[in-house]
């Protein structure tokens, strides 16, 4: 079954984010837009470039009222940990969930059991909870912040504009469809 269009399931985890360990919820998460991006570890070597590009990209996700969670199963501590070595992980400001109980990778189904670590797993959660956007790689591809960007965006048209669909490479302020019988077998 696809975890598309379900809700989040609760949870409860701590994240470090800006120099503090907080508390992070599926309350927390409630009425607005998020960005959960699973890897697989920290200190190791697509993670870094990934959670640096999505740093990098970080502010237009808040100008879309987006938040990011990075999670990985290692604990808050190590984030902490690595957000203080790696010069990548250091523009990181965006809270970094901890998940050493696994709870989380497995709700979103994306726990590797006999590894105990998490595949690259990205969701787009609407503001009621729902799963719009899932997108789970090999842990050996990385993910590209600009492509996020760009779906995120399409999942906003989308939930503001019903009736209406956006076609592949769809850009913001391009044209939509609005899916009809005088649409059928003309695209």
């Amino acid at each position: 079954m696809s975890l598309i269009n379900t809700t989040i399931k609760p949870f409860k985890a701590t994240a470090y984010h800006n120099g503090k360990f907080v508390e992070v919820s599926d309350q927390t998460v409630a009425g607005k837009w998020a960005v959960f991006v699973f890897y697989p570890a920290d200190f190791t070597f697509v993670c870094p470039t990934e959670l640096e590009d999505l740093a990098d990209h970080y502010a237009e996700f808040q100008k879309l009222g987006v938040e990011v969670y990075s999670v990985s199963t290692d604990t808050h501590f190590a984030h902490k940990a690595w957000h203080d070595t790696s010069e990548a992980i250091k523009k990181v400001s965006y809270p970094m969930i901890g998940d050493p109980t696994h709870a989380l990778s497995r709700n979103f189904d994306v726990l590797i059991e006999e590894e105990g670590i998490a595949l690259r797993g990205t969701f787009v959660v609407n503001p009621a909870g729902e799963i719009k956007v899932l997108e789970i790689h090999d842990n050996g591809i990385g993910r590209d912040a600009s492509e996020l960007l760009r779906k995120v965006k399409a999942a906003q048209y989308i939930a503001a504009h019903p009736g209406e669909v956006c076609p592949a490479k769809w850009e913001e302020g391009a044209k939509t469809l609005t899916p009809s019988l005088d649409l059928v077998g003309k695209i």
